[in-house]
C-alpha cells in the first residue's frame, strides 16, 4: 500500500529536497509552505506520515503538532521534527507534544529516508486482528484503536504502541532500555527519561487514578510492569 508523506516545509531548495529522496524511494509527497491548509486536507486524504518543520510563516510545527495530536482522526499518525531548533530543550518540547522522531539540519538525506521508513515500520499494523479486553479497557491492535470505558479515546502512535507492547506482556518487569529499543528501535532523540512521558500520559488515559494506577505500575529501581486483573 502506498505511504504518503505530508512535508511542511517553507524553504522551497529543502521541500523540493526531500521531496525528490522521498519519492525517489518510493514515498508520494504533499508540500505544504505554511500550515493553512495542511490539516484540512489530511482530514480527506490522511497521510502515513506527518515531516514538520518547527518555523514557518503563518504559524509553527509545534502548533500543528498539537493540533494533530488533539484530532481524533489524526493523532495516530506519526510526526517527524524536521528542524534547525537542535537543542535539548527543542527535542524535550517535541517529544512532550508527541513527535516520533526529530531530525536536525542540516542533515543527509539518506539519513532522512531511513528514519521516515523506521518510524512508518514501528507503526505497521498486524496482519491479523489481535483485540486485548480488559475491565472497561480494549486496545485493538489491528485498528490502533484504544477503548476507556466504552469510549474511543485518542492516543499518538508512539503511546498505542507501548501501551499495546506492556499489555502484551503482563507480569513483566520491563526496563527503561527495554522499553526505548522495543518501541522507538533507532529513534535518536529519545533517552531513558522519556519512557517516563509516555507512561504519564498513558496512565491518564486508561487509569481512574493516574496517581495510584492500577494497571501500569512503576517498579521502582526496575522499570515499569503492566497488570490485567485475573478476572479478564
Amino acid at each position: 500500500m502506498t505511504q504518503t508523506v505530508t512535508v511542511l516545509e517553507d524553504d522551497a531548495d529543502i521541500s523540493r529536497l526531500v521531496q525528490h529522496h522521498l519519492e525517489a524511494a518510493g514515498f508520494p509527497v504533499r508540500l505544504y509552505a505554511t500550515p493553512a491548509n495542511l490539516i484540512q486536507e489530511a482530514e480527506k486524504q490522511p497521510p502515513s506520515l506527518f515531516l514538520l518543520d518547527i518555523m514557518v510563516p503563518g504559524g509553527d510545527g509545534l502548533d500543528v503538532c498539537r493540533r494533530l495530536r488533539s484530532h481524533v482522526a489524526l493523532s495516530s499518525v506519526p510526526i517527524i521534527f524536521l528542524t534547525a531548533r537542535a537543542s535539548e530543550n527543542d527535542r524535550v518540547l517535541g517529544l512532550e507534544m508527541g513527535a516520533d522522531d526529530y531530525v536536525t539540519k542540516p542533515f543527509a538525506t539518506r539519513e532522512l529516508v531511513a528514519r521516515v521508513k523506521a518510524v512508518l515500520r514501528r507503526f505497521e499494523r498486524p496482519t491479523a486482528p489481535s483485540v486485548i479486553q480488559f475491565d472497561e479497557v480494549v486496545i485493538d491492535a489491528n485498528a490502533m484503536q484504544l477503548k476507556v470505558r466504552g469510549e474511543l479515546t485518542s492516543t499518538t502512535a508512539t503511546e498505542f504502541r507501548l501501551l499495546d507492547y506492556l499489555a502484551r506482556h503482563p507480569g513483566r518487569v520491563f526496563s527503561r532500555d527495554h522499553l526505548l529499543d522495543a518501541v522507538w528501535g533507532d529513534a535518536r532523540f529519545v533517552t531513558p527519561r522519556s519512557v517516563d512521558v509516555y507512561v504519564r500520559r498513558i496512565r491518564e488515559k486508561i487509569e481512574s487514578d493516574p496517581e495510584n494506577p492500577r494497571y501500569l505500575k512503576t517498579m521502582r529501581g526496575a522499570g515499569y510492569r503492566f497488570e490485567i486483573p485475573r478476572s479478564a
